[in-house]
């Protein structure tokens, strides 16, 4: 297992396995306390941070609500249809907490970038103007990556936890 570079900065082989990925599997708690997980897409925006959209009407956007700012949630990404020796994915925990403002706009913007035909779509264009966008914030991330050999991983922590 290799850890992180000397600067902190998430390894370049993360910042590539999050770029290539397009849908994570979020984890996240609901309103009883109960373990739920839903597929959301999500783009990055300054790596390794995520955003993604959902109502917040949604069981999840419900839930990350009631737990207020900074929600744990666990999430992974990678391609279906991998055998075992090519499995390559990201696994994740942080905090996940809705956007407003400027933020919410800049991450409209790097959704947009991420997935251009919405721009191109106007029913999808005015979903997302009428959407509620949601930033992760990783504490922890771990590439695996079965190319390099059977359970090879890369972990990486930021130097200072937000």
């Amino acid at each position: 297992m290799t850890g992180e570079p000397q600067d902190g900065a998430c390894p370049p082989q993360i910042q590539r396995a999050l770029a290539e990925h397009t849908t994570l599997t979020l984890a996240y708690l609901d309103e009883a306390g109960s373990p739920e997980a839903c597929a959301v897409f999500y783009a990055a925006t300054d790596v390794p941070t995520l955003v993604f959209l959902s109502s917040a009407d949604t069981a999840h956007g419900r839930a990350l609500l009631a737990a207020g700012s900074g929600a744990p949630v666990a999430f992974t990404a990678q391609r279906d249809g991998q055998t075992w020796t090519d499995i390559t994915g990201i696994q994740g925990r942080g905090t996940c907490h809705r956007l407003t403002g400027h933020a919410a706009a800049a991450a409209r913007r790097a959704y947009a970038r991420r997935f251009p035909f919405i721009d191109t779509a106007p029913s999808l264009s005015r979903a997302l103007d009428s959407t509620d966008f949601w930033e992760i914030r990783p504490h922890w991330l771990r590439l695996v990556d079965n190319t390099r050999g059977f359970g090879h991983k890369t972990e990486w922590t930021p130097k200072t936890q937000n």
